[in-house]
């Protein structure tokens, strides 16, 4: 797909967000409005609506009213820009695609909360992937549910990776220690392992992640080289609260963002961005599996801004 045909992809999952944000937002700049106070507190609530978090809308604000008494600000028109610009300053800083080298062993935990989509966000990956040319192995690491383990074998079999398994109810970590013990057999393509579920609210469960973690650290020196964190869209400030708990107990090194095409909320992007400084690997714009998408900046504010 060319990069038009790219960007209109993005801006179609988008567009629930960029209805709520571009259309509100040019109606409260359409015509002669007055740059005063009763504007700017309408737009940073608008901000703040759009889950994009009251720091953000705080320093949009600020840089309006800053460009206001220097006379750089002309009409309401030009906030777009200054929104245009503070949004992809800071997108920018978490641009970080997911980056594999072949050749070595490469394992990827993911986690998240239950409904959040992981399963199936491995399926794409790891189609995405092979048609890379990598070597994909799966482990399904959430044996709470058989119709876990069963989803990850239909995207095995769709895909083309071999299923790392257990029975219903077995340690998840002794499901990790069989998926390692490939690598240390010889495997050296990537890894991708499964969790089930796990409330960040519930103890027990991040241990469980911990001991898998450890696990897996304990088999290979280095790895996981990436503990991925999906998030659901839809959830908002939900999910900001989620990858901060996440972060803190499990050691997250980025994030997918799921659902987008689902939700008003897309802004949630930028509050993951500016407050916990996540890399974001992936973004989820539809069901299809070239709905999984590396996430860029400039495409992303784009899809959201513009008409």
């Amino acid at each position: 797909m060319g990069k038009i045909g790219f960007l209109e992809k993005i801006k179609k999952g988008l567009a629930r967000t960029r209805n709520v944000l571009t259309s509100d937002l040019d109606d409260l700049i359409l015509g002669e409005r007055v740059l005063d106070k009763e504007l700017f507190d309408e737009i940073e609530e608008l901000l703040i609506t759009a889950d994009m978090g009251p720091q953000f809308a705080h320093d949009v604000i600020t840089d309006i009213q800053e460009k206001v008494s220097r006379k750089e600000l002309k009409n309401a028109q030009e906030i777009k820009k200054i929104l245009r610009a503070r949004m992809t300053e800071i997108l920018r800083r978490v641009e970080k695609p997911l980056h594999i080298t072949k050749g070595n062993p490469f394992v990827i935990m993911v986690i998240g909360v239950n409904g959040s989509g992981k399963t199936t966000t491995i399926g794409k990956i790891s189609g995405q992937l092979i048609k890379e040319g990598h070597e994909v192995l799966l482990a399904a690491g959430d044996t709470f549910r058989a119709a876990a383990i069963e989803q990850l074998e239909v995207w095995g079999k769709r895909v083309g990776a071999p299923v790392v398994k257990q029975k219903i109810n077995a340690d998840p970590a002794a499901v990790a220690f069989d998926a390692m013990g490939k690598i240390k057999a010889g495997y050296h393509g990537v890894l991708l392992i499964d969790t089930a579920g796990r409330l960040h609210t519930r103890v027990n469960l991040m241990e469980e992640l911990k001991k898998v973690k450890k696990v897996i650290s304990r088999e290979l020196a280095g790895a996981p080289q990436e503990v991925l964190l999906v998030l659901d869209a839809t959830t908002g400030q939900n999910a900001v609260i989620q990858a901060k708990m996440f972060k803190e107990d499990i050691g997250v090194t980025g994030i997918i963002l799921t659902k987008l095409d689902g939700t008003s909320k897309g802004g949630v992007v930028l509050r993951i961005a500016s407050e916990l400084a996540l890399p974001v690997r992936y973004i989820g714009v539809g069901e299809g599996m070239e709905d999984l998408r590396g996430f860029t900046a400039e495409e992303f504010v784009a899809a959201i801004l513009d008409e």
